[in-house]
């Protein structure tokens, strides 16, 4: 296909096709932007059936969907297909999700039989041109561009045990049933398809993996290491010689282009290297490339050990950070050396990062992944591909090859290394401030828990200069690591210049941030008051968690801190959004997803601006049932709903709410388990099937949660055995602490390695509550551990993302806790630092301040957005409480 394919308008082709055979009258039209949507006049809409998808590539793409369309305007089945050949790429990328890949028209037809008698008239249509597989269909035939599978027709959702929203579908009784779009061809059992018997199709992925099937007539497969869109990765053995193997698969026309080149040309190129370093010791040894079903195959020897990213997750969890600084910094010479070595073999990487390096046992590294590599008087690849973060920024604009980029690629690379990750700097408009210049402040205010040697943030700065021109080469370097005195670390005080008082640059933040929340509500949106990322999932729009409610509960303060003469409409017009979608008949329990955290918000929103309507739907919603729960923490279960009540009780005085309190408090004395060292509450299997029975630890999901809330309610009852029950969570932490030098460090369940000390499940959270507890009895076991878990944030903190949930905000309010508890003012410098550590991340969109959450995209929720940053920044600001918690009684 010709270069001139790519200008194609796939709409305008729909216009002519309409006015070829005439049906133009028949159809209405509308679109958003991604797709095109027809409805027939005279069609019949079902909720639900079996309904088909057509896949391209963005060559095939116009061809198909002119036949297609000569297939589809004659009949009376709505049907949508992407409109630019541009989303199509986008649709076949390697990145795309493997349960919506592929998927260029999909059609609703009126009936089964109709489903039938079109797939055959669109496989006819289309027979021959190229098209990806489509993962979580059926084909109709093999290697046939129509797929089919049971799913919705018109998108309903419905909130899931866990309070996200799924998309569901009907059994014949009328139940809802999730309506799971996976990489896999799952039909409901009550689902009898009406298409012919399929001929069997190449073996599955999963398939291969669980039979150890044998590809190649030589390669035994054992696991598989991952599934994705562009194809998996699997473990397996050499039955010729016993000897370990692994091997990469590519699918057709994943990553295709106009000219006919995809994912299977990448593999092919990648084979091409390893045969030029063969023999090296830099990467695996190549030992076949042989074609299954059209799918490609490179397989090649396993390099024994774990991916450097994992090598540093690991290596820090199990040493601690002194000891871990040590091995990292032998480790950057390592990374200078391999890079050498790739160059000196001809050889430039074009996607070097900690995915991409294997650590072996003994050490050593070796290079894997090397599909993007590019061998002098190779064929040429795209370049845009690459790692954010890891990539030079001529990379990703289609630059020449070139090694100074590899350079960019070393030192992003040893920046992971010695501080645990890469910096997500988001656009700025405009873009006043180099890239290198916000890189730079970041480093600069990683310097006090980091404690680099001289020498070493100069290097990574000189490897990432914006220029390529500018960039330290390999040998200066090398230069430069050895003239560092690595027995000398950098005094934590030490660093670059800053050129703006923390306060200041702190203050501008939080200027920028609340101007970002006040000019992105939209009211008039009927989904969604607030912007959020719903990449790890959506949830009711007005949950704390990722709602409404938690936006609004910053604000309110911001308000009653600042007096803001901008907000009081906004938290009227805002609370009253929340009020039209929150029905007191029931309510789901729960702080962060359920109703009386919501409650929460909406008291205090109308409390602060003498709204006595806000106040009393609060109030009302407060009151209302609970939706039965068998759910015991405080995300999702009692112990949420019972610390909301507590806090709504002190605000109010409502004597119900405090009968509410200790309901909570002797349902948890009720289900608490024994355990050796104290008490649990397992996940009950009616709660959340996948995880019963597991015993959490961490304060979002488990005992110090719960325990905290128990810590509250024992101050309502004056009950003495709610205090001994919180004691008795307090003791099963002390019991379940790992220690690794001055940090204290917990696992999710007491089974597990220790994990990342976040609020969700780690120190964080724990020492929350440990720290109380400890103010409550005076048991020093408690106090030491929370000072123990004050060094694992601290430790963590280059490492961490920006959240509440997971990362520096949720972080530093622990930290600022533990100074409002202690009086010491060493904690209030530590959670300074965190929020220089925050600052620094920022991007400026004219007058609004933004960060990227854990996914790279811009968030205003609570747990993972700018609300929970924002309230942390607040208390930085000011003296003031900690959200969410109701404070000790003096």
């Amino acid at each position: 296909m010709t270069s001139q394919a790519i200008e194609v308008d796939l709409k305008s082709l729909l216009h002519q096709a309409l006015q070829a055979t005439g049906t133009g009258a028949r159809w209405t039209t509308d679109a958003d932007e991604m797709w095109c949507r027809l409805t027939c006049r005279s069609g019949v809409q079902r909720r639900q059936g079996w309904k088909l998808h057509v896949s391209a590539t963005a060559a095939s793409a116009p061809e198909v969907l002119v036949k297609a369309l000569d297939v589809l305007l004659r009949e009376e089945a709505a049907f949508k297909f992407v409109q630019s050949l541009e989303q199509v790429s986008a649709l076949n990328s390697r990145a795309t999700p493997r349960g919506s890949s592929g998927k260029f028209i999909t059609v609703y037809p009126p009936s089964d039989g109709d489903a039938a008698r079109i797939a055959l008239a669109l496989h006819k249509a289309t027979a021959g041109l190229a098209g990806p597989r489509i993962l979580s269909d059926q084909p109709y035939a093999p290697h046939s561009l129509v797929h089919y599978r049971y799913g919705a027709f018109v998108g309903r959702r419905r909130l899931s045990d866990q309070g996200l929203l799924v998309w569901f579908i009907e059994d014949p009784d009328g139940n809802p049933v999730e309506d799971k779009r996976t990489g896999q061809y799952s039909p409901p059992p009550w689902a009898v398809s009406p298409f012919p018997a399929s001929v069997p199709l190449p073996p599955r992925q999963e398939k291969a993996a669980r039979s150890r099937v044998v590809l190649g007539g030589r390669f035994s497969v054992r696991e598989a290491i991952r599934h994705t869109n562009k194809g998996g990765v699997y473990r397996g053995t050499d039955v010729t010689t016993g000897a370990p193997v692994v091997i990469k698969e590519a699918r057709p026309h994943v990553e295709g282009d106009a000219a006919g080149s995809d994912i299977r040309d990448w593999l092919r190129a990648e084979a091409r290297t390893l045969e030029k370093l063969k023999g090296t010791g830099l990467a695996p040894e190549p030992l076949a490339m042989f074609e299954t079903g059209g799918h490609l195959f490179l397989a090649q020897e396993e390099v024994p050990g774990v991916p450097l990213r994992t090598w540093v997750a690991e290596r820090f969890r199990d040493v601690g950070s002194e000891r871990y600084r040590a091995d990292a910094l032998d480790q950057v010479g390592r990374l200078i050396d391999l890079v050498a070595e790739a160059h000196a073999h001809g050889c430039v990487l074009r996607d070097f990062t900690p995915g991409n390096v294997m650590v072996r046992p003994d050490g050593e590294l070796r290079l894997i992944d090397l599909e993007l590599a590019v061998l002098k008087d190779d064929i040429m690849l795209p370049t845009k591909v690459g790692t954010p973060g890891f990539s030079a920024p001529e990379r990703l604009a289609d630059a020449p090859v070139s090694p100074t980029a590899d350079y960019y690629s070393l030192g992003a690379t040893v920046c992971f290394v010695l501080s645990g990750k890469v910096p997500n700097l988001l656009s700025e408009e405009p873009a006043t401030r180099p890239a290198e210049q916000r890189f730079a402040e970041w480093l600069a205010a990683c310097a006090g828990t980091l404690r680099l040697p001289d020498g070493l943030p100069e290097m990574i700065l000189g490897l990432m200069k914006d220029d390529p021109g500018e960039r330290w080469d390999l040998t200066r370097a090398r230069a430069a690591l050895r003239e560092t005195d690595l027995a000398r670390p950098r005094h934590p005080a030490a660093g670059p210049v800053r050129t703006d008082e923390p306060d200041d640059v702190t203050q501008m933040a939080v200027t920028g941030m609340v101007n970002h929340l006040v000019d992105s509500m939209t009211p008039a949106d009927d989904r969604r008051l607030w912007p959020v990322s719903t990449l790890a999932g959506e949830t009711d729009p007005c949950t704390v968690q990722q709602g409404a409610a938690g936006v609004l509960a910053v604000l309110t303060r911001y308000f009653e801190l600042t007096g803001d003469p901008r907000l009081p409409d906004l938290l009227s017009t805002a609370g009253n959004w929340i009020a039209a979608r929150t029905g007191t008949r029931s309510i789901r329990p729960g702080l962060h997803f359920g109703g009386r955290g919501i409650a929460w918000a909406l008291y205090d929103a109308g409390r602060a601006i003498d709204d006595r309507t806000l106040t009393d739907h609060a109030l009302a919603l407060a009151l209302a049932p609970l939706e039965p729960t068998p759910s015991h923490d405080i995300t999702h279960g009692c112990a949420g709903s019972g610390l909301a009540a507590a806090h709504l009780w002190h605000r109010s005085g409502d004597p119900r709410l405090a009968e509410l309190v200790v309901d909570a408090a002797d349902r948890l004395a009720v289900a608490a388990q024994p355990e050796p060292s104290g008490v649990s509450w397992p996940v009950p299997a009616e709660a959340v099937s996948e995880e019963a029975g597991k015993r959490y630890l961490g304060f979002a999901h488990g005992t110090s949660g719960i325990g905290s809330f128990l810590l509250t309610a024992a101050a309502v009852s004056d009950r003495p055995e709610h205090l001994e029950l919180a004691v008795a969570a307090g003791e099963h932490l002390v019991a379940n602490a790992v220690t690794v030098g001055r940090a204290a460090q917990w696992p999710a369940q007491a089974t597990d390695l220790p994990t990342a000390p976040y609020w969700c499940h780690g120190s964080a959270g724990i020492g929350s509550f440990l720290v109380r507890l400890w103010q409550r009895t005076g048991d020093e076991r408690f106090g030491d551990l929370a000072r123990g878990a004050t060094h694992a944030v601290v430790e963590r903190a280059s490492r961490a993302p920006l959240a509440q949930c997971h990362g520096l905000a949720g972080n530093g309010d622990f930290l600022l806790d533990m100074a409002d508890a202690t009086g010491d003012p060493a904690y209030r410098a530590m959670a300074d630092d965190l929020a220089r550590l925050i600052v620094s991340e920022r991007a400026h969109r004219d007058s609004h301040v933004v960060f990227s959450n854990e996914y790279g995209d811009v968030s205003t929720s609570w747990s993972d957005g700018s609300a929970g940053i924002l309230a942390f920044l607040l208390r930085i600001r000011h003296t003031d409480s900690r959200h969410w918690t109701v404070q000790q009684p003096g």
